[in-house]
Formats: structure tokens, sequence, C-alpha cells
């Protein structure tokens, strides 16, 4: 006989409470299946309000029991009074989660107008206690019952009181119910199901009574905080409601809702940050899907927690990143206003409507919860933005330093690149004799196969230098969008003079004296110099665009011969003219050579309301 056959009349379907893959396999078993009764281990006091929260799917509520208080005799303070009045109340709660197997299977039973039997002891103080369980994504290829006899062995016997006084009832109520129904499935927590068959064969005699219990209660929860509630997080168990009520297949909810949150997530993050945002590419995507399949099977699991998703996007994409996905996840999309009042969730806590806190107890706890600590630098609220755009001192203003040695590195190592292309220009080839020189010259060598002869290439020494360095990072731009032109001169020697055009900074303020700005353009003069001020010079009034302005200022401030030219597409004629127009020659470094994520980088930088800034902006600047 199958091990969760309990008799001939009784079929047990252990479960981990508030998973999403049970909650299928419960609705598997009782469609698939002929049932004339389902036995749930809930006490008969919830059974009532627990049925008319369930009408009220997929709107998520709790039904609560509250419980006796006890109070202990000692000596009293006005700190241990205060302690006591916050927290001395409790409350025992059933989670109307549609990714609860129990309430799943009683949902089903309801459509299919099965008796549904609540044969829990009825307890006045409910002990809660949870176990580290297998991960559930392991029933897509395990049978339940093979799945419930693998975690066998890790299972403990349940504590001596309360929790064996309820295997032994739930037992006996399996036994009465026996004797009026012919087919009867019975849901139950797979910590549980052992030993409610231990006692169910052997006939343990019950010795414990119902106590005397509160009556129920129903609470609407706060959708802002169902993240502490539900088994699944909010947006999966969305997911899942969608999925049941559209008809969709949501066998692999587990998996596939993540990837939907990867790319929600995303779209919220475009969303807040416009041009601010990193590109986040399907590239990026499967590094970072990759990396937490990685750090989840560091944890022996096989799905990955939000913990373990947050982390990942942090070190991906950065802060901004991780609090989309954060939100994102915590998001439930049915909330409509229910005939019942309002709670606040936290850890096993709840903030009651008349504003009691409380502490909350599952009845039907799952997984053993951990709560993990993610330090991430969320964006300033807009009130807030807005006093300290009030405070600017327009007459203050600098940059951040790591900012400015970054950008220097880039600015030197795109003039690097362009003289090696310029050397490139004019190699030349010749026959082989004695040496390699600078490579094979694979073209030339093809093209004299049949002569056998091969060719190498021969790279003449570079000549000259680059003074001058213009990267285009927006072209066209639009300058509605970059309304912010400024020529800076340099601090010290080891940086250029700067003229660049950029969005508002004062627009997107993240601390007090700090503002940040994207680069549409921007033009370097290395070793610097001083030079007026491009943007309200007379003599570059002749050009229409901002980035002619700039090439046409880099032509006339450049010394050497040969400006760089930093940008997607390669200078047209109009651009050459331009350049020629002052005896230079345009020298294109194709923008595609490097990492968009250190272009996305370099081009977010921040703006500082006087040096006196610099002591602590470390503290509110976050890069993309």
């Amino acid at each position: 006989m199958n091990v969760l056959q309990f008799s001939d009349r009784i079929t047990c379907l252990p479960i981990i409470h508030g998973s999403g893959d049970f909650a299928i396999e419960v609705r598997r078993v009782m469609l698939t299946q002929s049932f004339d009764c389902l036995a749930v281990p809930l006490p008969p006091s919830f059974q009532e309000d627990v049925e008319r929260a369930i009408a009220f799917l997929p709107n998520v509520s709790l039904v609560t029991q509250e419980e006796p208080q006890s109070f202990q005799v000692g000596e009293w303070s006005e700190e241990k009074d205060a302690k006591d009045d916050e927290s001395d109340r409790t409350f025992s709660y059933v989670p109307i989660d549609p990714c609860q197997g129990v309430i799943a299977a009683i949902r089903i039973a309801q459509q299919e107008r099965m008796p549904c039997k609540f044969i829990d002891l009825e307890t006045a103080q409910f002990e809660s206690y949870a176990a580290a369980l297998p991960d559930p994504y392991a029933l897509k290829h395990v049978a339940p019952d093979k799945f419930a006899t693998a975690v066998l062995p890790s299972i403990g016997r349940l504590p001596e009181g309360q929790p064996q006084d309820r295997a032994i009832s739930m037992a006996a109520r399996l036994r009465e119910l026996e004797q009026h129904y012919e087919r009867i499935l019975f849901v139950c927590s797979i910590v549980d199901w052992p030993w409610i068959r231990e006692a169910f064969v052997e006939r343990t005699p019950e010795v414990a009574t119902n106590d005397d219990v509160e009556e129920t209660a129903i609470y609407q929860a706060d959708p802002e905080t169902l993240l502490f509630m539900l088994g699944e997080l909010p947006f999966i168990t969305g997911l899942y409601e969608r999925a049941r009520a559209e008809l969709e297949a949501d066998e692999n909810l587990s998996l596939d809702g993540v990837k939907a949150m990867l790319l929600a997530a995303r779209d919220q993050y475009k969303a807040e940050l416009g041009n601010r945002a990193r590109k986040i590419t399907p590239k990026l995507l499967r590094i970072y899907l990759q990396y937490v399949r990685n750090l989840t099977l560091m944890e022996r699991r096989l799905t990955p927690t939000l913990y373990t998703l947050i982390v990942a996007a942090q070190q991906m994409a950065g802060d901004q990143f991780a609090i989309s996905l954060a939100q994102t996840a915590s998001e439930y999309p049915y909330h409509q206003k229910i005939p019942f009042p309002e709670i606040r969730l936290g850890i096993n806590r709840g903030h009651l409507p008349n504003g009691d806190l409380v502490n909350l107890v599952n009845r039907l706890p799952g997984q053993a919860m951990e709560w993990r600590t993610c330090r991430l630098k969320p964006q300033p609220p807009k009130p807030q933005q807005d006093e300290w755009q009030m405070r600017w001192n327009p007459y203050h203003q600098c940059s951040w330093p790591p900012e400015d040695v970054a950008v220097e590195r880039f600015r030197t190592h795109v003039k690097d690149t362009a003289l090696t292309l310029l050397g490139t220009d004019l190699a030349r080839s010749e026959k082989f004799s004695a040496s390699m020189k600078d490579g094979l010259d694979i073209r030339e060598t093809l093209r004299n196969w049949h002569t056998g002869d091969l060719y190498v290439k021969v790279l003449p020494p570079t000549r000259g230098s680059l003074d001058c360095v213009v990267m285009l990072f927006d072209s066209p731009a639009d300058p509605r969008d970059y309304p912010w032109r400024v020529t800076w001169h340099a601090e010290h020697h080891d940086e250029s003079t700067l003229a660049l055009f950029a969005s508002n900074y004062l627009e997107n303020m993240v601390g007090p004296g700090i503002g940040q700005a994207t680069y549409g353009g921007a033009m370097f003069l290395f070793p610097p110099r001083p030079v007026p001020d491009i943007w309200s010079n007379g003599r570059f009034d002749f050009v229409d665009t901002m980035e002619e302005r700039l090439l046409a200022a880099a032509c006339y401030h450049a010394r050497e011969r040969h400006v760089a030219l930093l940008s997607y597409a390669p200078p047209g004629p109009a651009w050459r003219r331009l350049a020629k127009r002052y005896g230079k020659k345009l020298i294109h470094v194709p923008l595609g050579r490097f990492s968009q994520e250190t272009v996305q980088q370099l081009r977010m930088f921040h703006v500082l309301n006087g040096q006196r800034v610099r002591s602590y902006a470390a503290e509110f600047i976050r890069k993309a």
C-alpha cells in the first residue's frame, strides 16, 4: 500500500505550506482523482471565517484568533511596563494565500461542492514550529510520496505537549470521518504527516481536550506588507492568480516567474532613471541568471530566494536596479477594498487598525524563515530633493575626484587607441624575409597565394601626439535633454580642460549639495590650458548643433594636427569639412569598441556644491 494511504478510505497529501509548487500539486490531485471529503489541519472555530475569506480571493486576507494573555508575577518597572503594553497581545492566524496548499484545497472543495472538515484540536495558545525542508521545486521531478518519504530522515519527532496532542487528535477525527465518507483527502504539513499516520495506525488514545477559544476575525492585508505574509513573493503569487484566471500554464512559475519579475523590474528601472539607467541587455540578464544560479546552488537550493536575487542585482547592475527588483517583487496586482479592516504586517508582528501592535503566529507555517539584511542606497524622496535644490549655491560647484580620475583614464585610453588607428592607416606590406615585423598580413598573403610568398605588416612609428579628445555619447543629441553646458578649467596639471553638455544636475539631487548629471558630449584638452567658455564664444556661432560646437572648439584649440573623435558613427562629410576649416583631421574611435557598462558608468557624474562637500559625498553617491 502507498505510504500516503492511511487506509482504504483516507489518502494523505503532505505539503510544504506556502509553496506554489505544492498548491499546484494539490490542485492536480483533487481534479484528477475522486474524493467525497476534504480534511484540513485547522480547528473548527476557523472554518466559517476561512471559507468566507476565501470567497474574496484573489484579495489577500488573514483570519485571526486572539490568544489569552499570560500574566507573570514580578517587580514592576516603567521600562517593563512600556514593553508589555507594546506586545502583550498575540493572535494566531490563517493566511488566505493563493499559494497556500491548504487554502488551495479548500478553494477547490468549494468549487466542486465537496464537504470540507476542519479536524485540528482547538488550542487557545498555538505553538508554531517549522523545519528546514528541501526546495519544493524538486516536486517537478519527484512524486509526492517519494518526496515525503525522502524527507522522513530529516524530520524529528514532534515536541511533547501540544504538537503531539494535535497529531493524535487529528488522527482520531480521521477515524471518525472514515465512518461517514468513502474517499477522504487529508492535506497536512509534511512535518506532521508521519506522526499523524502513526497515531492513526496505532489508534493512540486521545488525552487532550479542546480549549475554550475566542471568536475569529478577518483582516485585509495591507498590500505594501504582503511580503511578510505570503509564502511566495507577491509578484509571483500574482502570476499564479493570473494563470488561474486566464487558464494559462503555471507548472513552472517558480522559475519562469523570476524571469518575468526581472523583465518587469527592468522596465520600472528604465522608467525611473531614463537615459541615466544602465542598459540591462539580454547578455547582461543571461550573465545575471548564471550568477543567481551559482549563488542558489551554493545555498543548496533549486530556486533563488529574494535575498539572492537582490544581492546579484546589486552586484551586476547597481543599487537602483536592485531596489527596482525589490519593489517589483513586493507588488501584488490584485487588491481591491473588501469589507474587512486592514492590518499592516511585519516580521511576526501586525499593526491593527486602532494602532495596537500585536504578535502574530502562523497556524500554517512553511519553511523556516531567515531574514537577512542587504544595504542599498535608495533615491532620496522628492520633497528632500526639492529642499536640497533650494539650498544650492550657484556660485560654488566642483567635480568629484574619483570620477575625475576615471574619466581621465578613459580619455588616455581613447587617445592611445586613436594613435594606434592613425598608425594602422599608414601601414604597408612587404614580402617576408627574416622577420615577422608587426605580424602576418593575411589579406596580402592570400592575394599572392599562387606565388607561395608570405607578406608581413610594417607599421610606421607613431608620429606626433594628440592633445584633444572629443567624446559624443549621444548623437544626434536633443538640446532639451542636455540643457547644462559649461567649460571647466583644470584644478591641477593631471586634469584636462573640459567643455561639456549634459543633463541638468539640479533635477536629480542625490544628497545635500550633490547633483547627478549625464554626459551628452565632452571635449578634453590635455595638457590643460585656459580657454574662453566655448558656449558663449561668438567665434563658434556659425555651427548649428552642440556636437558641432564641441568639434569646432576642439579643432580651434588643439595644437596637434589630429583630433580624436569618440562616437558611434564615423564623422560625415560636414564634420570633416569643419575640421579641415581649421587645418585639422579627425581620427574616429568607434564607441562600440568599449564596454557599454563602462561607458554608462562614465557618463554618469556628480556636481558638488563646493569642495567642502567632497568630505561626505561618498556617503550619498551611488553608481548605476
